[in-house]
């Protein structure tokens, strides 16, 4: 593969295509037969945006956070619980909503399902690896591809394949 092929190797979500499949997970966590929901506890940083999303469509006023460090850049390492949600509302997670923009391997999830084990935890795209610790997930996208979400892109000028019929 070219060096100027190498961003193609990903997975690249626009704001527009990002709202889209968090309104459409919010729809499926909504209706007959999901619980009442009493908060969207939302695993910063990524899932901030779909769990203001994700409120705002349920009608969910109480939003919180839980942070959970586990990448530095694309590596992994070892967990860290950097902040907890308020003790007294999560209890044993009964009414939950514990949103994530991603699952990749499965690490976050599982230490929140330990921490919270009747929490609901939804997450917008899935790898295969994490998906199944995943209540419910919007999309499944390949182990190996690198998820580029809009809030970690600019958009900027590419250089087409040829000069050829091209101005300079």
């Amino acid at each position: 593969m070219s060096d100027r092929l190498h961003y193609e190797a990903g997975f690249h979500v626009s704001w527009e295509r990002f709202h889209r499949d968090a309104r459409s997970l919010a729809a499926r966590l909504h209706g007959p037969g999901q619980p009442e929901w009493k908060a969207v506890v939302a695993i910063t940083r990524g899932g901030m945006v779909p769990g203001c999303i994700i409120a705002r469509e349920l009608g969910l006023r109480v939003v919180e956070t839980i942070s959970v460090a586990s990448y530095a850049h694309k590596d992994q390492g070892a967990l860290q619980l950097l902040k907890a949600p308020d003790a007294a509302l999560m209890g044993d997670g009964s009414g939950i909503l514990v949103v994530d923009d991603l699952v990749d391997t499965g690490r976050t999830l599982a230490f929140i399902r330990e921490r919270y084990p009747k929490a609901h935890l939804a997450v917008v795209y899935a790898k295969p690896q994490g998906a199944a610790l995943a209540d419910t997930y919007i999309a499944e996208v390949a182990q190996d591809s690198w998820i580029y979400l809009p809030w970690d892109m600019g958009l900027v000028y590419v250089d087409p394949l040829t000069r050829k019929g091209n101005s300079e």
